[in-house]
């Protein structure tokens, strides 16, 4: 990774202090910022979820597609990411394959892993060493 790159790198949270198990559940992203191997700041964003979006209508299964799949799900996961938009990662421990790739299409890196505490997280990410389990895409 970037050592003495200034980049930003979101999590998904419900405290500050821990990965939260489900993207669309998750009520906040901290965003840390990461200087010199550092993490230099810690900024918890508002994120959009699923309570958002329950006026709106639901899509799932339409013309054969997997849950979140949908063109309408996928706007969903824009809107949820847009706070984000200047992070190069997002870190979470669950998510659905549609929100992984709404992710990737925002040219953020989404990770899947099992650390559960946000800073030691960042940093097996800047040092290399974060694992991308895709087996947590549900």
């Amino acid at each position: 990774m970037k050592q003495n790159a200034n980049i930003k790198i979101a999590a998904i949270t419900d405290d500050g202090e821990t990965i939260s198990q489900h993207f669309g559940r998750a009520t906040y992203y901290l965003v840390a910022t990461v200087e010199n191997g550092r993490i230099v700041n810690r900024e918890l964003r508002p994120k959009l979820g699923h309570g958002q979006f329950a006026h709106q209508p639901h899509e799932e299964g339409q013309h054969g597609s997997q849950h979140g799949m949908d063109p309408a799900s996928h706007n969903k996961h824009l809107q949820m990411s847009e706070t984000i938009a200047d992070c190069e990662a997002l870190l979470c421990r669950g998510m659905g394959r549609g929100a992984y790739e709404s992710i990737q299409s925002r040219e953020i890196r989404p990770v899947l892993t099992d650390i559960a505490a946000i800073d030691e997280a960042v940093m097996a990410y800047v040092e290399g060493r974060i694992v991308d389990q895709v087996e947590r895409l549900h």
